[in-house]
This record gives C-alpha cells, structure tokens and sequence, in this order.
C-alpha cells in the first residue's frame, strides 16, 4: 500500500464522516382531536399519515384520540391536525399513579379517560389555605377550646 492507497483510505474515511446524520428516533405522538362520526375519524387518519414520516395512525374514537408512530415531529403532527379545522391538542393525560397530587385544581378533568389525569409542570405546586389552618388549629391538644372527644 502506496502512497496513493493511504490517500485514498484517509479521504473515504473524513468522506463518510461528514455523510453521516443523525437519524431521527421512531416516536408516538398522541394527539386529542374532537371527533363526531366515522367520517371524521377516517378524514384525521388521511391527514395524519399524510405527515412525513408516520408509519402507522391509531384512531381511538371513544377517547377522541389519534396516535401517529413513526419518524415524526410532534409539532408537525399537531399542524397537520389543526389543518382539519377540528379542536385538538397534544395528549394533555398521563396515568394518576405518575403524578404525584393527582387530585390537585388542575390536574383532575371530569372529562380524561378512566384512571387519567392532567399532566401537570413539575413548578405546580399545592397552596395551602387559611381554611385548613383553621381546621390544624381546631383540633390543636395546644388549643383549649379544642374538641373534647379527642
């Protein structure tokens, strides 16, 4: 191996070094779309795997839900979703057992599925009010006007 062949084996390797991408992570991204009928249902469907990337679209129409999986960007499926003139956002729900006050203002919603909560920024924090130091007080061994059956 020649001067010629040390060349060559040094330029094929800064060569491929600079071809190389990163490759994107395959992803599921949930989105919550209000859906009325089948046809909107099929209508979502023909959108979402329009986007570049999906491989695969769930449809849930009991939990107004639509899955996309593939090598896809969460922000572009949502685009894509509001293209449809329909309400929707990201899947706001995680299971209640990942949260750690599940039960807080803005965590609990009347309308997630069974056993779902809001998601909630891990800033949120629990306030406590006047009313349950009332409560702390009342019930007190310190206070002397406190309840006698304790």
């Amino acid at each position: 191996m020649g001067v010629q062949g040390t060349l060559e084996y040094l330029s094929d390797l800064l060569s491929s070094v600079k071809s190389k991408k990163k490759k994107k992570q395959i992803q599921t991204v949930a989105v919550k779309i209000r859906m009325d009928c089948d046809g909107c249902g099929r209508k979502v469907k023909k959108v979402l795997s329009g986007v570049k990337g999906a491989k695969s679209v769930d449809i849930d129409m009991k939990q107004q839900k639509a899955t996309v999986t593939g090598y896809v960007d969460a922000k572009k499926v949502l685009k894509a979703a509001q293209s449809t003139k329909k309400k929707c956002e990201l899947w706001p729900y995680v299971p209640y057992t990942l949260v750690a006050h599940p039960y807080v203002a803005g965590a609990y919603d009347k309308k997630a599925p069974p056993n779902m909560v809001r998601s909630l920024p891990s800033t949120a924090t629990i306030t406590e009010t006047g009313v349950d130091d009332h409560y702390t007080q009342m019930f007190s061994e310190d206070n002397p006007n406190a309840c006698s059956v304790m």
